[in-house]
């Protein structure tokens, strides 16, 4: 096609054309290109640095060009014409005014603090917040498009307020409401809603909710600050109070089922005075789930203490949690020890099983009896001490291992909570990394929104050894390295090990199953996976499992998962 013919049939679809020379100057432009360029003169034989800088060669990386206040052109793809003058160029650009000013709402939405949700005029989700994300764990991706009713859940029994406003085509200020979300998670909100109207029609309508149940928090802070400049005004100062937990459920970040089922289990535990032993791989949150079974019991307002049980020497473990008398040792002063000032409270035993064996059995007597008896010291004390236990191995392996009294598990383990590692909790990956994202975000002083799809599926690839920990380490990664002005962070910044895993190749190279969730579809790759292995090693574990590089015990486990008959695997070969 003939360029002249081209710029005319792309004038009559409202793209600009200019043809500009090797001296970056205007020597043609078509009548669209004069209306979105208008300056009140014409523009052949004029520089194009004058017009529209962002348009001349060097300058790839202006994507918009701000012609005049508040209106803005964008390049666009130019096509493949011919009878172009030698060493000219032909520029296509259209008008980009509202691509720019929806930018730059977004971002501006995405920093306020307000959780904000907007649906269109048939109350379908049309955009969620930042904020919003973060107090409903809920990824934009898996609801845009979706009835607002299919998503929310009120459970005070009245309508929620965005279909409301809408309906009724009036706003409703400051209301509150509880809802669940359809992945199990309660909100306790305030909201200001409001509809959109336009010409006398409804556009849709919109929510700006702030977490009510954060406030109450606040309040109860409050409180205790005013308490305490109360007892230290008596004389009396109060120092349990600054002995807490951080974290309750709902700084959990889940959608899966495996995940909501473990915390269905702590808030039941939290109810009781039983010990629990919580057992997960390294990254997993063990903690979390520990801070929050404290929040959430009757203890709560009693002391939280943890003590790493692997990072302390074992003379040096004993006199910090049995306390110490004057003269037990050279050096040695009169104080108290964790038991003592846990009393009334929970005590956390991280990494139990690093705990030496000696020592174990002296922890079995405050278990059973409740008193303990200070390093150096006769008499005995009484103390109420709920014991929390986290162990980073499976119980039963770390008894045989000698790593763990077996009467003491019985002590510690009278409630075992299994936490899954990530690898078993893939769809929780995009919600998790949504959340580390905001995190960085206000760590770095960066705006980035999201991972893309390539991204995400080299993180669902991923066998994830550190679990959580890891996720979070490779956003803190992809952001620190990640250029100024990016917003989504690309596989190319991620940490070489992840990009480089060889299970990417297995789970990558198959189509995703139409319809099929990312869980199953995840586990069914990752089976075909280790039936290839198996099958080119002539179904030597060892073997496979240092191709597949995981340990022995790990495929073993995986293979009893998938229910995989080796020996019918080797007798049935591929087609």
């Amino acid at each position: 096609m003939d360029y002249r013919e081209a710029m005319q049939m792309l004038s009559q679809c409202g793209l600009g054309v200019l043809v500009a020379d090797a001296d970056e100057r205007i020597i043609e432009a078509n009548d669209a290109a004069e209306q979105l360029l208008q300056d009140g003169g014409k523009l052949e034989g004029r520089l194009l640095a004058d017009i529209a800088p962002a348009f001349c060669r060097g300058q790839e990386g202006q994507t918009y060009a701000n012609t005049a206040f508040g209106e803005y052109r964008r390049l666009c793809p130019a096509p493949t014409v011919e009878g172009l003058p030698a060493d000219c160029r032909l520029l296509v650009f259209r008008d980009a005014t509202n691509d720019v000013c929806h930018e730059v709402l977004m971002h501006a939405i995405n920093q306020v603090s307000e959780s904000v949700i907007i649906c269109d005029a048939d109350n379908r989700i049309w955009l969620l917040n930042d904020a919003a994300v973060k107090m409903d764990s809920i990824v934009t991706q898996d609801v845009v498009g979706e009835n607002i009713a299919n998503v929310y859940r009120p459970q005070d029994g009245k309508e929620l307020l965005v279909p409301q406003v809408i309906a009724d085509r009036r706003p409703l200020l400051n209301v509150r409401q509880y809802y669940s979300t359809r992945y199990g998670k309660n909100v306790d909100i305030v909201a200001s809603s409001f509809p959109v109207i336009q010409d006398r029609q409804v556009l849709g309508g919109f929510s700006i909710m702030e977490d009510w149940s954060a406030i109450d928090i606040l309040h109860k802070q409050i409180i205790d600050l005013q308490q305490k400049l109360v007892e230290r005004s008596e004389g009396r100062q109060k120092t349990k109070r600054a002995l807490s937990a951080k974290y309750t459920f709902a700084d959990i970040i889940y959608i899966s089922k495996a995940v909501s089922s473990v915390v269905a289990q702590c808030r039941q535990v939290a109810k009781t005075d039983s010990s629990v032993m919580i057992y997960g791989e390294t990254g997993t949150g063990k903690e979390l789930f520990a801070q929050s079974i404290h929040n959430a019991s009757p203890r709560s307002d009693g002391p939280f203490l943890a003590i790493n049980c692997a990072a302390i020497p074992e003379n040096l473990l004993e006199s910090l949690l049995f306390g110490t008398e004057k003269g037990a040792y050279t050096g040695a002063e009169r104080r108290a020890g964790l038991f003592e000032q846990a009393d009334g409270g929970t005590l956390l035993l991280d990494e139990i099983n690093s705990m030496n064996i000696n020592l174990q059995s002296k922890l079995l007597r405050v278990l059973q009896d409740g008193v303990i008896r200070r390093v150096g010291g006769m008499n005995e004390i009484q103390v109420d001490v709920r014991v929390l236990s986290n162990i980073n191995m499976p119980p039963y392996e770390a008894i045989e291992k000698g790593r763990l009294r077996r009467d003491l598990f019985y002590r510690l383990g009278v409630v075992n909570i299994n936490v899954p590692p990530l690898r078993e909790r893939r769809e929780d990956i995009p919600l998790l990394a949504k959340h580390f994202i905001l995190q960085c975000n206000q760590k770095l002083v960066r705006a980035v929104r999201d991972i893309d799809e390539q991204t995400l599926a080299r993180f669902t690839a991923y066998d994830w050894p550190g679990n959580v920990r890891e996720l979070q380490h490779a956003i803190e990664h992809a952001m620190n390295i990640l250029p100024d002005g990016a917003a989504v962070i690309t596989p190319e910044y991620l940490p070489a090990h992840i990009t480089a895993y060889p299970g990417n190749a297995f789970r990558t190279s198959r189509p995703v199953p139409e319809g099929g969730s990312l869980s199953g579809t995840m586990q069914e790759m990752e089976r075909r996976a280790i039936c290839k292995v198996l099958r080119e090693n002539g179904g030597n574990i060892s073997e496979s499992a240092r191709v597949l590089q995981m340990s022995r015990q790990r495929l073993q486990y995986r293979i009893k998962r998938y229910k995989i008959n080796i020996d019918a695997l080797l007798d049935n070969p591929p087609r």
